[in-house]
């Protein structure tokens, strides 16, 4: 006799796989408690549910690992929200930036093309990876001051940096602070200087009711878990400018000079017709590379968590919104002792941290104070760089300083932030609040 097998219908067995992902995640993930003094407050982190999970879970069973249908459906989506025409994904903001700064060194530019020896405008209080493309580049960074509280560059001093070897300005909107990008983008327009915004910290913040990011040529963003929205590991580019657009792909994938999408073949028709280089004719169009490029994509199962989180991230922005307010009122009877942090006029900031900087008549070092933090379980950071200049790998780098870093000192010394991440609710907001009381009071 011959038993037949019954096939089971996949989508029913998906469905059962997802239900158990959720019950999973129910059991694992859901109904963490605060308890004050015993649980960390988070200074940043991820914050998921099962349908994150779903969506990885759906991408890996669609066997398809490298970028794919998740990857083309985020990047229109996150295109859609930034209202860019745009976006492209990369591994990590770091490699944004760095794509971002390789792009414009492109020939095709012409004259406005970034050679070594030519200088960037930037500041010193920065994330390395900010400027390390420049210096990869053979480019000389000058750092201008910033302005406390809003912790973004001082734009009366921009003029002054410019040389007839300026190329570019590329700085960061600090926090999620948006810098005053009316501003900078008129100095860019007028030297015809390149504008590389770095949002990594400010994914959602507007100015002018315009998304930051799309003032300038080139947006980055980073989508590491600590960020507005996570990937695990991710970051993407984004822009208007169709020119950049395709050498922004071309150097994201290897520098190839072929621009068909991942699985097709022979889109430009003449697969086995071009010549290049010093190639003979007919030399596969796939394997031409037209620039010294890299390999910076992700892959579909990442593509598909950011994909999840991007349905949250307008609620995730409320909420660090909401978190900060409360913050801010908190504290505000110890201004006296401490700076609290302001949001640049016409802007509205998507923030990624709450800065708080020592007065001189504060009572105590910074150093106390985070000691005093770590012990009542709240965790804090340092504004990342402090002074780039005096990192340790910094040394061997040249560079130039237009006017005093006075503002930059003062937070390489005393200024740090703590988390308004949407991990944290009102409780441990208040919590903090009570401590940072009865430590500075």
């Amino acid at each position: 006799m011959h038993h037949s097998i019954i096939k089971r219908d996949t989508k029913v067995i998906k469905q059962e796989i997802f239900d158990l992902v959720k019950e999973y995640y129910d059991e694992t993930f859901a109904n963490i408690t605060f308890t004050p003094g015993e649980n960390k407050v988070p200074v940043s982190g991820k914050v998921f549910d099962e349908d994150e999970l779903n969506h990885i879970v759906e991408s890996a069973l669609d066997g398809w690992f490298t970028t794919g249908r998740f990857n083309e459906a985020f990047e229109k989506e996150l295109a859609k929200f930034i209202n860019t025409k745009r976006v492209i994904t990369v591994n990590s903001g770091s490699s944004a930036n760095l794509l971002a700064f390789a792009t414009l060194t492109a020939e095709e530019l012409g004259k406005r093309a970034i050679k070594p020896g030519d200088e960037l405008i930037t500041v010193a209080v920065s994330f390395p990876t900010t400027l390390n493309p420049a210096l990869l580049y053979g480019v000389v960074p000058v750092f201008v001051d910033v302005d406390i509280p809003t912790y973004n560059i001082e734009v009366t001093k921009i003029e002054e940096a410019i040389t007839p070897k300026t190329k570019a300005i590329m700085i960061a909107h600090t926090l999620g602070n948006p810098f005053n990008v009316a501003a900078v983008v008129e100095i860019a327009k007028k030297h015809n200087l390149w504008l590389i915004e770095d949002c990594c910290d400010a994914l959602g913040a507007t100015f002018n009711d315009k998304h930051v990011g799309t003032f300038g040529d080139i947006g980055t963003l980073s989508f590491y878990p600590a960020h507005h929205i996570t990937m695990g590991e991710g970051g993407a580019v984004f822009t208007k400018n169709s020119k950049l657009i395709k050498i922004i792909e071309s150097f994201r994938d290897w520098g190839r000079d072929c621009w068909c999408a991942s699985g097709c073949d022979n889109t430009c028709g003449k697969r086995f017709e071009w010549e290049l280089g010093d190639l003979p004719f007919g030399y596969d169009h796939k394997y031409i590379y037209s620039r010294l490029g890299y390999n910076l994509k992700i892959t579909d199962m990442q593509a598909a968590l950011g994909l999840a989180q991007l349905k949250k991230l307008p609620q995730f922005i409320k909420t660090r919104r909401h978190n900060y307010s409360r913050l801010k009122h908190g504290l505000a009877d110890l201004s006296n002792k401490i700076i609290l942090p302001e949001p640049t006029p016409h802007s509205h900031p998507s923030w990624f941290g709450f800065l708080i900087t020592l007065k001189d008549n504060a009572g105590i070092t910074r150093n106390d104070l985070i000691a005093k933090l770590t012990d009542a379980k709240i965790d804090t950071r340092l504004l990342f760089g402090g002074d780039i200049r005096k990192q340790p790998y910094f040394k061997n780098y040249k560079y130039r300083v237009v006017g005093d870093l006075n503002k930059t000192e003062i937070i390489l010394n005393n200024t740090f932030w703590i988390g308004v991440t949407p991990m944290i609710n009102d409780e441990m907001i208040d919590y903090v609040v009570d401590v940072f009381h009865k430590i500075l009071k």
